[in-house]
């Protein structure tokens, strides 16, 4: 009866700590989102409704960062504060160990963990879909919102771009000056129109009804007669046409506009959007057309070969086959009966063929880099999901005998901590990251360093704080490394 009381107690006193924290995290995280994408959000009349069911799916993706941080700050909190109101101690003189007393908060980090990657195998993956869609079509009004009726707009290099009015994708009195191009000046105007993007974000498209286009073409050099006087029709060195049009289609050049860069943020993180069994069959699909791929490319290298089409022609010969093409390429086996300028087109033609050889084959390297880049990225995604239910499970038991060790509960000393130890374990899973993604580690050893490095640091903490040690007994360690030698020079 008492341990439950004591079970119900401990569980009560994470709870409270765990949501406030986690609470807090996500709104860090969220407000560095908003402050990353605020000139997409801001002053371009957006519906408050999206704002908010975007920042819902941006909450959902952004959990796996924050629940590790929540997980580390409450247990601390949770044990400092018993350790500091003296009831570990009064516990742990009842007879009761440091493990039997982390028992209950075991089950319920297991069970968040459990739920945890649950959630990120199945929910991320939607909100990260959802949030990415969303923000890309955020991003796409910002195109029309460049727009202000009656001023000239020259955010897009090389346009200045005016209309008279007009709502969302819908303008009234356009005018284009296009100068783009140095030996031209182009003119555009239309009564109405309509704005928007390709499908791939690299090209703008007006709509254009009932205008006109007027050409400039650049200033040229004046002729004159042998007695020096000007060419008639030369006063007006400035040639232009005009030409009229009821319906017509405007393209302008997206390619150095700052949007390109979200936009390929944007789609860059497919695999983030699916779950360890969606990304196993994409693996498998990607080694399966790499294979193919390579299978293909040989067979079509061999019969391209110079010396297997000659020893296909030497095969035919004897079969008396007269339906084949005689040429240098297939007769290059007999190479000592060719004649003189004979030799030297067939080598000519073999060096022809090797440099195109050598450039498909490098292509072909490029593009099987490109296969093994992605599926790296795919494993990437793999691993993390369960990193991520692992790391919560360590830094609990850091945390935990940390915050009994520490003796210091509240939002003080934990707090200062618990944002050490989570910038270090951010710093790890930051640098494995980085290596994984440059293929200089395997995914598992970049995905999991952090956890590999954690694990031997829990297990030291927790030992100590279990036996009422300080974490770095000098005396403790002197022990050890003097029964370290002995054992070396017994077996010596």
């Amino acid at each position: 009866m008492r341990l439950k009381r004591l079970y119900i107690f401990s569980i009560r006193s994470f709870i409270g700590p765990f949501f406030v924290t986690l609470t807090i995290s996500m709104f860090i995280l969220v407000m560095q989102f908003l402050w990353k994408y605020i000139d997409d959000l801001m002053g371009k009349g957006i519906d408050t409704f999206v704002i908010l069911e975007l920042l819902f799916y941006v909450s959902a993706s952004l959990i796996p960062l924050a629940l590790p941080l929540a997980i580390l700050l409450s247990s601390i909190m949770t044990f400092g504060n018993l350790s500091e109101n003296n009831e570990l101690t009064a516990l742990k003189s009842s007879g009761l160990s440091l493990y039997r007393i982390m028992r209950p908060l075991t089950v319920v980090v297991f069970l968040i963990a459990a739920g945890t990657f649950y959630f990120a195998n199945y929910v991320i993956p939607v909100a990260n879909l959802k949030w990415h869609s969303l923000i890309y079509d955020i991003q796409n009004t910002k195109i029309s919102a460049l727009l202000t009726p009656g001023v000239y707009s020259k955010e897009l290099e090389g346009y200045a771009i005016k209309v008279d009015e007009g709502k969302g994708d819908q303008f009234k009195g356009i005018l284009i000056h296009d100068h783009t191009s140095p030996k031209e000046i182009k003119t555009v105007r239309a009564e109405d129109g309509k704005l928007y993007k390709s499908i791939n974000g690299k090209y703008l498209f007006f709509e254009l009804n009932n205008g006109y286009v007027v050409e400039e073409l650049s200033p040229q050099s004046p002729t004159f007669s042998v007695n020096g006087k000007l060419h008639r029709n030369q006063h007006n060195n400035r040639p232009s046409r005009r030409s009229d049009f009821e319906k017509a289609t405007y393209k302008i050049d997206l390619s150095g506009f700052t949007l390109q860069r979200s936009q390929d943020e944007t789609f860059a993180d497919k695999h983030e959007m699916l779950n360890v069994f969606q990304i196993q069959e994409a693996i498998d699909s990607i080694n399966q057309n790499g294979q193919d791929m390579v299978r293909k490319f040989a067979e079509s290298a061999k019969n391209e070969h110079i010396y297997f089409q000659a020893l296909q022609f030497k095969a035919n010969k004897l079969n008396h086959d007269s339906g084949i093409k005689d040429t240098i390429e297939q007769r290059a086996y007999l190479f000592d009966e060719l004649s003189s300028a004979d030799r030297k087109m067939a080598i000519q033609v073999a060096q022809a063929k090797l440099r195109r050889s050598n450039q498909t084959l490098q292509g072909q390297l490029d593009f099987l880099k490109s296969f093994d880049r992605d599926s790296n990225s795919f494993w990437i995604e793999f691993h993390r999901k369960f990193a991520l239910t692992y790391a919560i499970i360590v830094l609990f038991f850091i945390g935990a005998p940390l915050g009994a060790i520490v003796r210091k509960g509240g939002f003080g000393a934990p707090v200062v901590i618990a944002a050490l130890l989570f910038m270090v374990y951010f710093v790890l899973i930051s640098i494995g990251d980085s290596l994984a993604a440059s293929e200089v580690v395997s995914p598992f050893l970049g995905m999991w360093f952090a956890s590999i490095v954690l694990t031997p640091i829990a297990f030291i903490v927790l030992r100590s704080a279990a036996n009422d040690r300080p974490i770095f007994d000098r005396e403790n360690w002197s022990k050890r490394l003097k029964k370290i030698r002995k054992k070396s020079n017994n077996a010596i």
